[in-house]
């Protein structure tokens, strides 16, 4: 909720204005929830073993960059499917053949685009507005090697 909510929420984005303030209070919600105390519960039982991963990653979006589409495209900021979608090449994988991807065949005129690196993608409309509200948080659903390699902990009790 931290992650998704920072860049909509002008609470969160004064109390974590940088990414070092951001991790601080990721940092106090876990010491302070009732997850770290689930799993201190947890490790004085001594059959059990906890497996703690994440469904993706995240990464710190700083560059936009403009990108073309209908009305029908997607809004996720790192990826958009949709008609005729255009963007700069230096900012976003262009995929022709879903199927290459293992991602569904959306109609023949859909492609798909996927932000590289740190880039996020934003629409002519509004253009600057969007570009200031996203610049700066953590996005996921593009290629950088933040979203894609996930972190696995295995946790045992101590003997």
């Amino acid at each position: 909720m931290l992650a998704h909510g920072r860049s909509d929420s002008s609470l969160l984005k004064e109390i974590a204005p940088d990414e070092s303030a951001y991790r601080s209070l990721t940092r106090s919600w876990f010491l302070h929830s009732s997850l770290l105390g689930m799993l201190k519960t947890l490790s004085r039982n001594p059959n059990v073993v906890v497996v703690l991963t994440t469904d993706h990653g995240s990464i710190r979006s700083l560059r936009g960059s403009k990108v073309l589409g209908d009305r029908e495209a997607s809004t996720n900021l790192r990826y958009k499917y949709g008609r005729n979608l255009k963007a700069e090449e230096k900012a976003a994988i262009f995929v022709k053949n879903p199927e290459d991807f293992k991602l569904p065949r959306r109609g023949v005129a859909t492609n798909y685009i996927i932000a590289k690196e740190d880039y996020y993608f934003v629409y002519p409309t509004e253009y600057h507005r969007y570009l200031n509200q996203y610049r700066d948080s953590f996005q996921h659903g593009g290629a950088s090697m933040e979203e894609m390699i996930l972190p696995v902990v295995r946790m045992e009790p101590r003997g």
